[in-house]
């Protein structure tokens, strides 16, 4: 099993948990890892909580192993000048482990503020604790489900795109018709952000950036 949380700097371990759910210590540990996470404080010691060939996946982009998975969370300290957590609940805790997340962005330079909430589910293999996954899913849900809800007329009402941009213009990946083009912009996003973030060499590296 992997160190446990003391011995990863893990900042979050206060795990809030719904009614009559409970966590053992090695799934606590996976938790405070995740919400730290999506709070802009990653390592490389809580990215080693993560199996090599581990999947993050959102409402825009899946990045498949260590060389993608990584930048997209030293991404979030790139784009975002704050990140508040405003509402978090552990609602499950089996395998995937479910967590409700309530999240506040802002987004550097523009100052553009966006609030997500998410169902986060968190995916381990029972034999080595490593995480497998991470769904990130906005409104609880992602990309193959989400999008058909959007009605005719907003996919025509030019102000509806413009508001959908702003929110989303950091990563550049926010038009789509369908859900090939929205799974191509996806797999677009996971190949790109390992080109423009940079991930620490090691834990001294690591150190100087303040993620120790």
């Amino acid at each position: 099993m992997p160190a446990a949380g003391s011995d990863l700097g893990i900042e979050n371990t206060n795990i809030k948990t719904a009614s009559g759910v409970t966590l053992d210590e090695h799934q606590q540990t996976l938790v405070g890892s995740v919400l730290d996470l999506f709070a802009g404080r990653p390592s490389l010691k809580k990215l080693s909580l993560w199996d090599d060939n581990g999947v993050f996946e959102d409402n825009i982009t899946i990045a498949t192993g260590r060389k993608q998975f990584e930048p997209q969370w030293y991404g979030l300290q790139t784009a975002f000048s704050e990140i508040e957590r405003l509402h978090h609940e552990v609602v499950s805790a089996g395998n995937p482990i479910g967590m409700d997340l309530k999240t506040r962005y802002v987004t550097k330079g523009v100052s553009k503020e966006q609030t997500i909430e998410s169902r986060i589910n968190i995916f381990y293999d029972k034999d080595t604790g490593k995480i497998t996954k991470v769904q990130d899913k906005w409104g609880g849900e992602l990309p193959d489900s989400s999008f058909k809800n959007v009605s005719v007329e907003q996919l025509f009402n030019p102000w509806w795109w413009v508001h959908y941009a702003e929110g989303w213009a950091w990563w550049l990946w926010s038009f789509t018709w369908d859900t090939w083009w929205w799974q191509a912009m996806r797999n677009l996003n996971s190949v790109s952000v390992p080109k423009m973030v940079s991930v620490p060499k090691n834990d001294e590296e690591d150190a100087k950036r303040g993620n120790q």
